[in-house]
């Protein structure tokens, strides 16, 4: 039991950082012209230097969605990990991590709203650039919910142990 509980953790851990990560890193989109490399994520476009992205207004309410609902997965995300220590020592044995396995599954929800509206809304979108793929924040977005999946029905599982 010791070693399945040091292994959530360290999940969950992993989790928390890749969702630092592929929000506040600006590697969502990557375009590739003949020499030159452009990439664009939630907050800046960088060529050789980074601006602030330019969105039109039809496009401008699903950013601020996109940006808030990662922000809300990394909120959720912190707050499972501190429920989970303080119910680790706290709360005896059939009614640990009811709070934390909640909590994680919220913001499994937030990653799937977020990544979702990203790529309906901006996947492929840098038109003025040739050859675009997905960066390594996209694919870090998607890990992170599939972590945050596991981890949460995890902690609703362990609740009877």
């Amino acid at each position: 039991m010791l070693v399945l509980l040091a292994g959530i953790f360290v999940v969950h851990i992993a989790t928390v950082i890749m969702l630092f990560v592929c929000t506040i890193s600006n590697v969502w989109m990557v375009a590739t012209t003949n020499l030159k490399t452009a990439s664009s994520g939630l907050w800046l476009l960088c060529n050789e230097t980074c601006v602030q992205l330019p969105v039109n207004k039809d496009d401008e309410a699903s950013l601020r969605a996109v940006q808030a609902f990662m922000i809300l997965s990394i909120i959720f995300s912190v707050l499972a990990l501190v429920m989970f220590i303080v119910q680790l020592f706290t709360l005896e044995k059939g009614k640990r991590f009811y709070i934390t396995g909640g909590i994680m599954l919220v913001c499994w929800v937030c990653i799937l709203i977020g990544v979702s509206i990203y790529t309906a809304r901006f996947a492929g979108k840098m038109l003025e650039f040739g050859n675009t793929h997905h960066g390594y924040c996209f694919i870090l977005a998607w890990i992170c919910f599939c972590f945050s999946f596991i981890t949460g029905i995890l902690y609703l599982v362990l609740r009877k142990k």
